[in-house]
């Protein structure tokens, strides 16, 4: 696990429970050699990209600080979305939402985010002839 500050882990640790129970064929797997959680089973579905690891080139630590811990949507595009929860920020696919605090956490909303993102992954499965 990494070590992360207390109110991230805790956002972290919550996020990947309902990940797991959302999506149990999905492997946890960490990438870029930082340990960061994503989520696959057919392609990549999922990840939780906490603000105390910076990343990117185009972003500063201070505003990837001020987005919060990321939970970003590897298909987001192919998501409905129609109630704008997540965040395209100029991005052709991934898309991604943002907590603060334990308390912005609205399991409900997310299991149904993952739970569509869970069948859209199941659609790229190849039939076995």
């Amino acid at each position: 696990m990494l070590k992360l500050p207390r109110q991230e882990r805790v956002m972290m640790q919550r996020l990947r429970a309902i990940i797991r129970e959302c999506l149990p064929k999905a492997s946890e797997q960490a990438y870029y050699g930082l340990g960061v959680p994503f989520y696959r089973h057919n392609r990549l579905i999922c990840f939780i990209w906490p603000p105390s690891i910076f990343w990117g080139p185009k972003r500063t630590k201070e505003t990837q600080e001020a987005k919060g811990l990321a939970l970003g949507f590897c298909q987001g595009n192919l998501m409905s979305n129609e109630e704008g929860h997540l965040l395209a920020e100029g991005r052709k696919q991934v898309y991604c939402m943002y907590f603060h605090k334990p308390g912005d956490i609205n399991e409900q909303l997310i299991r149904s985010l993952l739970f569509e993102a869970g069948m859209i992954d199941e659609s790229f499965h190849r039939k076995k002839r």
